[in-house]
């Protein structure tokens, strides 16, 4: 993709003073990097397209700062890190991802907790408005900044996270598992790295929790059946297609990061936790080799999945067409999940092994 020139476009993104400006822009790549998907993919492509959502959301919230200002609002009034969770949190977005976000701010004597709540709700609405005209579509899950489970203070995240941790039913075992994944995309990073210096704390003095973890990372079954064949869509406009998503990504991914969390590796992306991984020997290095092929082909078929535009915003049920399942997607894709069924044996044996050893 040399040739769109991601330097130029990057450096008109960080130019643009309005919301639509991006959108423009944003419409003009996302075309250009499709034509580029129907001829091939490469892992370089993937990087690409991440950079591109980064450089959206950066400046989407540099704008919604001046806006505040503009308005009379002035600027924050503390620090804060505005956070991406799922693929953003990973760098693993899609051309048509949703918003996954959260926000943390730091805890102030000099304000009270009314003033940062009045200011950071006005700032929030501003960036989730800025994001919904450049086409991203609000998380399904409400895992958003403007949820107030994810909107607090640094303190109040801490709270929140412990009190997960001391009662792991399904679903604060899932919100433990989305934060593992947060990635500060603007603003303090600070306050990202101390939540995770207090995950990873809790679960080194609390290994049993791994059981809580494991349960939920193996939820997502693999779409490779018994005799090795590709479980497809059996009803619905997706007939005949392959969940790529939840099939093959998914389960990969939440390997890996059960994997990281027990290994208290900081990457937040899956490759990178790979990498660290086979270097701790905690991955032998064929078996991890294998993963990060697998994974790769992960991404490009969840790269190529159909995408809608409805009401302006971009998205995907993360399905490949029975018309994309051609030999060689299906070859690719049955290794990919055996991979898959490898990494989540290996995972329920190297946790059970770390509670064995406390």
């Amino acid at each position: 993709m040399n040739h769109l020139s991601m330097e130029q476009i990057l450096a008109s993104i960080n130019q643009t003073e309005k919301f639509d400006e991006m959108r423009t822009i944003r419409d003009q790549v996302h075309g250009m990097i499709q034509e580029h998907l129907l001829f091939s993919h490469s892992l370089e492509l993937h990087v690409q397209i991440n950079q591109l959502h980064d450089a959206l959301i950066k400046r989407t919230i540099h704008l919604a700062e001046n806006l505040l200002d503009a308005r009379g609002f002035g600027f924050p009034p503390v620090p804060y890190a505005f956070i991406l969770f799922g693929s953003g949190g990973r760098s693993e977005q899609t051309l048509w991802s949703d918003q996954d976000n959260g926000f943390i701010y730091e805890d102030s004597e000099a304000y009270t907790a009314e003033e940062l709540e009045s200011y950071f709700s006005e700032l929030i609405v501003c960036i989730l408005g800025g994001l919904e005209v450049l086409g991203y579509p609000p998380c399904q899950g409400n895992v958003t900044a403007s949820n107030p489970q994810w909107k607090k203070s640094y303190s109040a995240y801490s709270r929140m996270m412990f009190n997960w941790f001391e009662a792991p039913e399904w679903e604060n075992v899932r919100y433990l598992l989305i934060l593992a994944d947060m990635r500060c995309i603007y603003g303090d990073a600070s306050l990202v790295a101390g939540l995770k210096d207090e995950l990873n704390a809790y679960v080194k003095n609390h290994p049993l929790i791994l059981h809580a973890l494991l349960s939920n990372t193996l939820h997502h079954k693999v779409s490779l059946g018994i005799f090795g064949q590709l479980i497809t869509e059996r009803y619905g406009e997706d007939a005949g297609g392959v969940d790529i998503k939840y099939g093959a990504y998914i389960p990969i991914v939440n390997g890996i990061r059960l994997l990281a969390i027990a290994a208290f590796v900081e990457a937040s992306s899956t490759l990178e936790r790979l990498t660290s991984l086979i270097a701790a020997k905690i991955v032998p290095e064929h078996s991890g080799e294998e993963w990060r092929k697998a994974f790769i082909i992960a991404l490009k078929h969840r790269d190529l999945t159909p995408y809608q535009l409805e009401h302006g915003l971009y998205s995907t049920r993360g399905k490949l067409t029975a018309d994309q399942l051609n030999r060689e997607s299906r070859q690719e894709l049955k290794f990919c999940l055996r991979a898959g069924i490898d990494i989540q044996k290996f995972v329920s044996k190297a946790v059970e092994n770390q509670i064995e050893r406390g």
